[in-house]
């Protein structure tokens, strides 16, 4: 009987610490822009279609939902957008597209940052997990200005 307890903290503390390991890879899940693309100029501001690509370094496949991100330069709010709920498979890479209504212009030297909370669905629980992406000079300069 004793054995038997003896294993079943053993699996306990295994599972335990294999999920807290993945929970730590997950929060190292990073993106990048692959494509911006202006749709419409309204009084409101410039909307474009963003096209991102999600990272995924941890064993768990996840499944996303809607992604709320913002956009700053040089830490001032330019808009935000949504991103569409896509699949992110272990180890392995997806791309999504959205939304991002850019209320402000920026600089064309403005240190851009994109960040926002993706919630993820695993069979039993649900986890939000931030991200913030510093894009480069080439993949922001369409959208931080009308040029």
């Amino acid at each position: 009987m004793r054995k038997k307890i003896i294993i079943a903290i053993i699996v306990v503390v295994v599972i335990i610490g294999f999920g807290y390991s993945q929970y730590a890879s997950a929060l190292q899940i990073n993106a990048k822009i692959v494509e911006s693309k202006l749709l419409e100029k309204t009084e409101r501001g410039s909307l474009y279609n963003l096209e991102l690509e999600f990272n995924n370094p941890s064993l768990l496949v996840l499944n996303a939902g809607k992604t709320e991100f913002t956009i700053e330069a040089n830490e001032k709010l330019l808009g935000g957008g949504d991103l569409d709920p896509f699949l992110l498979p272990a180890l392995g890479k997806a791309t999504t597209s959205g939304t991002f209504l850019r209320e402000q212009q920026a600089d064309d030297n403005s240190k851009v940052k994109i960040s926002g909370v993706t919630k993820y669905q695993l069979l039993f629980a649900s986890i939000d997990i931030p991200f913030t992406y510093y894009p480069t000079y080439e993949q922001t300069r369409g959208f931080i200005q009308d040029s």
